[in-house]
């Protein structure tokens, strides 16, 4: 009886916690794998894949893989490109026609958001991505007087630049000028449809004369009030509708041209 009673008090009640401490361990090991698959940068996703398939794999909750290395992300090649959450946008991935060129299309974005930091955190530019294609967005605040299609001082500078990353093989660019509702009637414009015709025209001549641009894969046409992307009753919005949008498109090729 007296060793009976012994062992009775030696009994541990708190192995529940094992229990719970490994649950705790394995939902962390979620939420870091579900961070990590939306994360750029590819080597640092094969990092965390293989440290935390190869601890899992000494818990022997995970059996050895062929490579040895571990990981859902152990055979991602070197060079490939990991889209974000935010260009931004599954848009390209399901689109059929840019299914292609959704890496070249993430490059260009890094290679604009490096060259153009400035101007993007100064809001003259907004960079999105939509069932269209990859959009630049040239604001009114940056490159024009209101009114008017001529360039404000530095504006052919930025666009220039802009030109420069644009000019590669394999896209097409579709300069699309906007305006707000506002009417407008002056010695120069009889309408919103020809000061954003103008504006987009002016974008163009400067990209193919200056900025060296394949005149044959460039195109504008001018929309007016009517494809605004902020409500005009509010002048912020007014603001964000006044642009000059350069949508990226993938080439057609030599047997669309010929259609």
């Amino acid at each position: 009886m007296r060793r009976k009673r012994v062992s009775e008090e030696h009994v541990n009640q708190e192995r529940w916690l094992l229990s719970y401490s490994d649950f705790i361990t394995l939902l962390f090991a979620f939420f870091v794998v579900l961070f990590s698959s939306t994360y750029r940068d590819n080597q640092a996703i094969r990092k965390l894949s293989r440290a935390i398939h190869n601890g899992f794999q000494t818990l022997g909750a995970f059996s050895a893989d062929e490579s040895g290395s571990g990981g859902p992300y152990a055979s991602l090649a070197e060079d490939q490109e990991i889209n974000s959450s935010r260009v931004h946008n599954n848009e390209i991935n399901h689109n059929p026609a840019s299914a292609g060129s959704a890496a070249d299309m993430l490059k260009l974005e890094q290679q604009l958001e490096a060259t153009m930091g400035k101007e993007l955190a100064n809001h003259e530019m907004v960079l999105n991505v939509t069932p269209e294609g990859f959009v630049i967005s040239l604001k009114e605040l940056g490159f024009f007087n209101s009114g008017q299609d001529e360039l404000l001082p530095g504006a052919g500078e930025k666009i220039e630049r802009i030109a420069k990353i644009l000019s590669r093989p394999g896209i097409e660019i579709r300069v699309d000028g906007h305006s707000d509702d506002q009417p407008i009637h002056n010695a120069q414009f009889r309408s919103n449809w020809e000061l954003s015709t103008a504006r987009a025209m002016t974008v163009l001549r400067l990209l193919v004369d200056d900025g060296g641009f394949d005149p044959t894969k460039i195109s504008a046409s001018g929309f007016g009030q009517y494809r605004p992307v902020a409500d005009n009753s509010t002048p912020e919005g007014r603001r964000m509708n006044r642009r000059v949008d350069l949508v990226v498109v993938q080439s057609r090729g030599p047997q669309a041209h010929a259609q």
